[in-house]
């Protein structure tokens, strides 16, 4: 009766050892993924002004482009909805439809552009620099 005890005692030692091995080598993986972050961002050479700048002009530049196509169109349409005064439901449908994706796309196109030049000046910036 003894040894069993003694047996099972080993093993349950046996398995906590190994329980605690696995839970050491997790606090491990999450060091080494720590440190590889910490390298990757003192080896960033972009500053924080620079990540700025490389958020808020494609930001920016999408919001003022929406707003200045919202604008043509509304000017546009305008014209349009004097001549046509009898406009039906499935007419004004089509139109919110069009409206929606000619201003995406153009949104689109101008957030790339946009997001390409603000790109550009920061690495103009940095080989300038240093």
């Amino acid at each position: 009766m003894m040894e069993t005890m003694t047996d099972e005692y080993v093993d349950y030692m046996a398995d906590s050892g190994s329980s605690a091995d696995q839970i050491v080598a997790g606090f491990h993986a999450i060091d080494e993924r720590v440190n590889a972050m910490r390298e990757q961002r003192l080896n960033d050479p972009d500053s924080l002004g620079d990540k700025l700048i490389k958020y808020f002009i494609p930001t920016l530049a999408g919001l003022v482009a929406g707003k200045l196509f919202q604008a043509l169109w509304n000017r546009g349409t305008s014209r349009t909805a004097k001549a046509a005064a009898g406009e039906n439901a499935q007419q004004g449908l089509l139109m919110s439809v069009l409206f929606a994706g000619a201003s995406a796309a153009f949104g689109a196109i101008l957030t790339t552009l946009a997001d390409r030049g603000s790109k550009a000046f920061v690495n103009r910036r940095h080989r300038r620099h240093g």
